[in-house]
C-alpha cells in the first residue's frame, strides 16, 4: 500500500489576454461578443513525499470565477489521499459538490485537479503522460486554427496558412458560418486555391447552420476535399448531425462543445459523428476523457481533440487510430515550455508528466488564489 498522500492543493485563477479581439461565426450572427480572454483555472497538488502535478481546466467569455469557486469548496476532499487513486479521487469530488450535476461548470472544475493528478503520476515514473497512458505513436499530426478566424482578412488568412505550413504544422483549419453564405464560400476557395489540393483543410462552422443550411453548403464544399466540416449544427442536434454525416461525403466533425461523457455517447449511438471532439477540461479530466476515448475507438471514429494542446496532445498519442491536435499558439505566454511541430506532426516531449511549469507571467495574470493543506 502506498504511504504517500496528498498534503497541499493551490488553486489559481489566471486570466490571458488575446492580443486580438477573436470573432467566430457567434460572434458574426450576434450570440456572442469577441473574445478578448481566456480564464484558467490551474490545480497544483503536492504530496507528503515532495511529488507535484500541475493541471488546469478553463473557460471563455465567462466561468472562470465560477470554476474557481467551485474548485475551491471541494478541494478538502482529496487531502490526505493517495494521490495514485485517481479513479476514486474524481468520484469523492463529483460526489462533494453533486447537487450542481456531473457535467458543465462542476466537472470542468474537478478537470484542472484530476490533470493534475495524473500529470503528478507521471512525473513520478519519470515518464511522460503518453508513455504512462501507452503511447501508439511519439508524434500526432497537427493543424491550425488561430490563423482562421472570421475576423482576419483573408488575404490575412492565407498569410498565417502560409505560416503554419512553414513551422511544420500539416493542416489549416478555417472559420465559417457567417450570415451571407457566399462569403464563406468565396474564403474557402481562396484558401484552397492558395494552398493547393494536397494541404489538409478543414472548416468550422461553430454551431450557426441550420439542418437546410449545413446540408446545402457541405454539398458545395465536396470538391474542395476537406478533411471535416467542423460542428455545422447545434451541439446538442445529434439526429442532425447524424443525417447529414449521412448525407455527405466530407467527415463530420463535432463534440468539443459537450460537458460530459454521458453527452458525448448519444454522439456514438446515433452516428452523428465520424470524428469525435472532446476536450479533456470540459468533460471533467483526463480520468473521463480515456473513458470516452475507449467508447469511441469501438465505434471505429476518428479522434481530433478541442484545444489544450499541451493535454491532449499526450491523449491523441495514446488512441489507437492516427488523430489529429489542435494547434493554438495563444497559450504560449502561460509556459515555460513550447510544443515542438516538425513535418506535419506535434512531438510528444520526452519530459515527464504534461511536461509544462508556469511562467513568471503567468503568475502576474493570476487574479486570485486558493490554498489547502500544507506543503512539505
Amino acid at each position: 500500500m502506498s504511504s504517500d498522500a496528498i498534503r497541499w492543493v493551490r488553486f489559481s485563477h489566471v486570466v490571458l489576454p488575446l492580443a486580438t479581439p477573436i470573432s467566430d461565426a457567434k460572434v458574426l450572427t450576434g450570440r456572442q461578443k469577441p473574445m478578448t480572454e481566456v480564464s484558467f483555472l490551474f490545480a497544483e497538488v503536492e504530496t507528503r513525499d515532495g511529488h507535484q502535478g500541475i493541471g488546469f481546466s478553463y473557460s471563455k467569455r465567462a466561468g472562470g470565477a465560477g470554476q474557481f469557486a467551485h474548485a475551491k469548496e471541494i478541494a478538502p476532499a482529496i487531502l490526505g489521499e493517495d494521490p495514485s487513486d485517481i479513479g476514486k479521487l474524481w468520484q469523492k469530488l463529483v460526489w462533494a459538490g453533486a447537487s450542481v450535476g456531473r457535467s458543465g461548470l462542476s466537472t470542468q472544475a474537478i478537470a484542472a485537479i484530476d490533470v493534475g493528478l495524473w500529470d503528478l503520476k507521471a512525473r513520478r515514473a519519470g515518464l511522460p503522460l503518453a508513455k504512462l497512458l501507452g503511447a501508439h505513436r511519439d508524434s500526432v499530426q497537427c493543424y491550425n486554427t488561430s490563423g482562421g478566424f472570421l475576423h482576419t482578412p483573408i488575404e490575412a488568412v492565407k498569410e498565417n496558412a502560409t505560416r503554419s505550413l512553414e513551422n511544420g504544422i500539416k493542416g489549416v483549419k478555417i472559420k465559417v458560418g457567417q450570415p451571407d453564405s457566399r462569403i464563406d464560400l468565396q474564403r474557402v476557395e481562396a484558401v484552397r486555391k492558395h494552398l493547393g489540393d494536397d494541404v489538409p483543410l478543414m472548416i468550422d462552422a461553430n454551431q450557426q447552420w441550420d439542418r437546410a443550411t449545413a446540408l446545402r453548403f457541405g454539398r458545395a464544399m465536396e470538391p474542395y476535399n476537406l478533411v471535416w466540416i467542423e460542428e455545422p449544427l447545434d451541439a446538442y442536434d445529434v439526429e442532425g448531425h447524424a443525417a447529414l454525416a449521412a448525407a455527405l461525403d466530407t467527415p463530420i466533425a463535432t463534440g468539443e462543445m459537450l460537458a460530459s461523457v454521458g453527452e458525448h455517447m448519444e454522439l456514438i449511438k446515433h452516428r452523428s459523428a465520424d470524428i469525435i471532439q472532446p476536450d479533456a477540461p470540459r468533460i471533467g479530466g483526463i480520468t473521463q476523457f480515456l473513458k470516452l476515448a475507449t467508447l469511441a475507438d469501438a465505434a471505429g471514429l476518428q479522434l481530433a481533440p478541442h484545444f489544450a494542446m499541451e493535454i491532449h496532445l499526450h491523449l491523441a498519442a495514446a488512441y489507437p487510430a492516427e488523430p489529429w491536435v489542435e494547434h493554438f499558439d495563444w497559450l504560449e505566454p502561460l509556459f515555460n515550455e513550447s510544443l515542438e511541430t516538425r513535418d506535419g506532426r506535434m512531438v510528444v516531449p520526452d519530459r515527464p508528466g504534461l511536461g509544462i511549469t508556469l511562467t513568471e507571467q503567468a503568475r502576474k495574470w493570476t487574479v486570485d488564489s486558493a490554498e489547502f493543506g500544507h506543503r512539505s
